[in-house]
């Protein structure tokens, strides 16, 4: 991750325009650490194809700036490859993570049927209370 100030450097020019530049195109940071902010290689590589794009102005600056082009294009790929992979592999993390959690909630919940299945075979092998008639109710006789 760099500042704009380190891009601004390895593109030779004021931060300030780059500043603008990200404004202008309304690009988000990836980190913030008090007011500096830091950009991935994917913006890194947005900012210098706009930069490079912008200052092609006659036809002998744009034959000397075509490897540099064609350089930030393959920059450019190479940041969303590396971005892709990532994401690939956090997707891949979190669906094993997903299956985890489905298996042990899965095993919970059959636990908890089992314990009811048991529990009701109990129920229907224990005795009935014995039933009192209304009148040992009422005069509190028990045989």
């Amino acid at each position: 991750m760099k500042t704009i100030k380190q891009i601004a450097d390895a593109l030779g020019i004021d931060k300030q325009r780059v500043y603008r530049y990200v404004k202008k195109h309304h690009i988000i940071e990836a980190h913030r650490s008090a007011s500096v902010m830091y950009y991935d290689e994917a913006v890194e590589a947005r900012i210098i194809q706009g930069f490079s794009e912008s200052t092609v102005s006659d036809e002998a600056h744009q034959s000397t700036s075509e490897p540099h082009q064609s350089a930030s294009s393959d920059t450019v790929i190479q940041a969303l490859i590396h971005q892709l992979e990532v994401k690939d592999k956090q997707i891949a993390d979190l669906t094993e993570t997903i299956k985890s959690l489905s298996q042990s909630i899965n095993a919970a919940h059959h636990n908890e049927l089992a314990e009811t299945i048991i529990d009701g075979k109990e129920m229907l092998s224990a005795p009935a209370p014995k039933k009192v008639s209304l009148w040992q109710k009422i005069f509190r006789r028990q045989r």
